[in-house]
């Protein structure tokens, strides 16, 4: 009798970090530093290395449980164990549900990118039929392979990292100081406005875990990958604000920041560059988003919380192939339809959902590993059977922790009235799949 098949162990560190980055840095970053312009001014690539720095707090978290599993999951693995199934399904079921909007909302921003220089491809089926063949691209990649996704997505990364790199060493040299010489005050309401933006704007490293039953040496290499990921974004998002803030006379006015800056030093040819990285952006994004909402879905059901249909592993491919195609026709569908912008809102409560879980299971599962060490073989249970102890803990005792979630609640603060009532909808959606999925044995 043969053997059920499993996925393939082929990530490394530096894939799993690739991937965070892919999924942090997006088309955004092209826009980015003119919308924090237009809050504080030339202060904002001081904001971009704050928020890093905050950030930083929440992805130590992530990293340390992420030190703990070696299945895939994420997030929804220590919050399984720490708050039990549940609390994990919300938590795995908000996962997804962004990842799978946020696939549709990419590929009609990259639409609209390409527009510009391809008029047709704004409306009708010329449109249409940009996202589905990209869609569908994206999705046999997915498919045929995690190796082949990795070098993909290591290609996009490099891709968009590239012309961001030349954007910073190019600009560097044409940096006016006196767009720095009058630092104006910043009234409250625009400084947190600000800072919450970027919240948001750092957000996506918490896809680093998801795959590690993918790496092969997940407890080991997710934690490198969490601390490695933030550092780099933080670093690259900073100095591309700074180079930005220092070139342009107005920032806070420009529609298009970087393209308009790489056209005061590299011309032309330096706009289009941008340009052209802004696209390779959106395009490595949503290869990303396919890659990790799949995973998502198919940990659900591995550990029995949806139906074992989403569990499929491919006999050849070795990738959850039933989850991926499904992922796929649901942004493809909220894509085409338009669907997507009504669910948008949903973003601001499920990324709160996961940052909450994810710290505050961090001192839940300290607690257990306390009563473990008191009680000489004794055994606490997690999906399978012990949560290993952390090969990666987060030093200062709780004091990380109990930080990283101040920061989350940020996320709350800075939430509308819209994103509140469609998160709460999501969640209790999320419930009633929970119920219909476990109690009905469906």
């Amino acid at each position: 009798m043969s053997e059920t098949p499993a996925l393939r162990r082929a990530l490394g560190r530096w894939d799993l970090t690739a991937i965070g980055i892919n999924q942090v840095i997006g088309g955004a970053i092209f826009l980015l530093p003119a919308d924090v312009a237009r809050l504080v001014g030339p202060w904002g690539p001081l904001a971009f290395l704050s928020v890093g720095l905050l950030s930083l707090s929440i992805a130590l978290c992530f990293a340390e449980v992420g030190s703990r599993f070696e299945k895939t999951g994420g997030p929804y693995l220590p919050a399984r164990a720490a708050f039990g199934r549940f609390i994990g399904f919300e938590v795995g079921w908000m996962m997804w549900f962004t990842r799978v909007t946020s696939q549709a909302s990419v590929a009609n921003g990259l639409a609209l990118a390409l527009a510009f220089y391809w008029p047709a491809l704004a409306t009708g089926v010329p449109r249409m039929s940009m996202i589905a063949a990209l869609t569908i691209a994206l999705t046999m990649i997915n498919v045929r392979g995690i190796k082949q996704s990795s070098w993909v997505v290591n290609a996009l990364t490099i891709g968009k990292l590239a012309p961001l790199t030349i954007f910073i060493i190019a600009g560097v040299w044409y940096i006016d100081p006196a767009h720095f010489a009058a630092m104006p005050a910043v009234t409250q309401r625009d400084l947190s406005s600000a800072l919450i933006l970027l919240i948001f704007a750092y957000g996506g490293y918490e896809v680093t875990g998801v795959l590690a039953g993918e790496a092969a040496n997940p407890r080991r290499d997710v934690p490198f990958a969490f601390i490695a990921t933030l550092i780099t974004v933080a670093v690259v998002m900073s100095l591309t604000s700074l180079v930005a803030t220092g070139v342009l006379p107005d920032l806070g006015g420009s529609r298009t920041p970087l393209a308009d800056g790489a056209a005061i030093f590299l011309g032309a040819a330096g706009a289009l560059m941008v340009s052209a990285g802004s696209a390779i952006s959106m395009a490595g994004n949503n290869m990303g988003q396919i890659l990790n909402g799949s995973r998502t879905i198919f940990a659900l059901a591995e550990n029995g919380d949806l139906p074992r249909w989403f569990a499929k592993v491919h006999p050849t491919y070795q990738t959850p192939s039933n989850a991926i195609l499904f992922t796929a026709v649901i942004a493809l569908t909220l894509a085409l339809t338009g669907s997507f912008v009504a669910l948008a809102a949903v973003s601001a409560i499920a990324r709160l959902v996961m940052y909450l879980a994810v710290c505050a299971s961090t001192l839940v599962l300290r607690k257990h590993d306390r009563e473990i060490a008191a009680q000489v073989g004794a055994h606490f249970s997690d999906l399978d059977g012990a949560v290993a102890p952390a090969k990666f803990t987060v030093p200062m005792g709780p004091v990380v922790p109990v930080f990283a979630s101040i920061v989350a609640m940020g996320i709350l603060a800075g939430a509308s009235q819209a994103q509140l009532v469609a998160g709460a909808a999501a969640l209790a959606a999320g419930g009633a799949l929970y119920f219909l999925a476990t109690k009905l044995k469906m």
